[in-house]
């Protein structure tokens, strides 16, 4: 796929214009799925603008600085305008895989802006957002900081991450919400009971992460395939008894997919990208090879049998397992 062929999407009524498929690249880090390979990693960002991908989605706490930096050497010498910066912020580490909350407060909010400009070595964001909410701080402080680097130029549209409906609109109340950013996939669709209809109400744009269920729906996974440092083996739909389950569904959707000459993958991205212009599906790529597999699902043209046939193999709420460990499933503003 060249980049001349890559369509747009706009986030929402006030955000950019964006590739219709944006990559991901938390895993690209240590600690998020293994370890990555990263001369790989920089390649696979080349590949991917060179494919006219133009939104790229990070988060201060990958890896702790990590993946800011990564990209920031991916991206030198590019012209800032040829591509769109979506960075989370706020959630609190420590040494090794420790998190420690959220982190929404006006000062913190500035402090955290300052070190991802310096990482990546730009001058702006395109889209900043609070990665979750923290529950010690009203969202319209946190969204009133972030307004305050708009007028300021350091930062060009405000976004929010895994929050509620009643937070979306209290948010948007404050600022302009140009998108939300939230888990979902043929697996993961609570956003659709009250988050979408939301959104669409007040134009706001989504954009889609774990399209792939982290890998699980891709049609590469097998049971028992984690390794050392990767995090899917302390998630839910991953454990035993769980993930056998899950992935009867893959193969069910293999059969769909068959049927359509694409990959499961290409499917399951697809599905997602029709569920409406106003939604990015965020890719976590992570080789120029997962890349090259998922880039033509923007191809892939659903028929209302084939999204009928889609639903008929996965259906609502047939994934056994929280998205995320309990310990993490308290933070998100939607569950499963």
């Amino acid at each position: 796929m060249k980049g001349d062929t890559m369509r747009t999407r706009t986030l929402g009524r006030t955000g950019p214009a964006v590739s219709e498929l944006g990559l991901g690249a938390m895993g690209m880090s240590p600690g998020a799925y293994g370890t990555p390979d990263r001369a790989e990693s920089i390649a696979t960002v080349h590949a991917a603008l060179e494919a006219g991908v133009t939104l790229l989605d990070t988060g201060d706490f990958y890896a702790m600085g990590h993946n800011e930096l990564l990209l920031a050497e991916a991206l030198r010498g590019r012209d800032r305008d040829s591509y769109r910066l979506s960075v989370k912020f706020g959630v609190l580490r420590g040494p090794g895989p420790r998190f420690g909350g959220q982190d929404g407060r006006p000062e913190a909010v500035r402090n955290f802006l300052a070190y991802s400009l310096t990482r990546l070595g730009v001058d702006h964001i395109d889209v900043y957002r609070p990665a979750r909410l923290d529950p010690k701080v009203p969202i319209e402080e946190t969204v009133g900081a972030i307004k305050e680097m708009v007028d300021a130029g350091h930062v060009r549209h405000i976004g929010l991450s895994e929050v509620d409906a009643a937070t979306i609109r209290r948010a948007h109340a404050v600022h302009p919400i140009s998108d939300l950013q939230i888990e979902y996939s043929l697996i993961s669709r609570a956003v659709e009971a009250e988050v979408l209809p939301t959104l669409r109400e007040l134009g706001i744009g989504l954009t889609a992460y774990g399209v792939l269920g982290r890998g699980l729906i891709s049609g590469h996974w097998s049971a028992g395939q984690s390794a050392p440092g990767d995090a899917r083996g302390v998630h839910p739909r991953f454990s035993q008894g769980n993930v056998e389950h899950n992935l009867t569904l893959v193969e069910a959707l293999r059969r769909v997919a068959r049927e359509k000459d694409c990959t499961v993958a290409q499917l399951a991205i697809a599905w997602v990208a029709a569920q409406g212009d106003d939604i990015v599906p965020l890719v976590g790529a992570r080789t120029r090879e997962r890349l090259a597999e998922a880039l033509p699902a923007v191809e892939v043209d659903l028929t209302a049998d084939d999204l009928a046939e889609i639903e008929k193999a996965v259906p609502v709420g047939s994934a056994r397992g929280d998205r995320y460990p309990s310990a993490f499933m308290a933070g998100l503003g939607v569950g499963n």
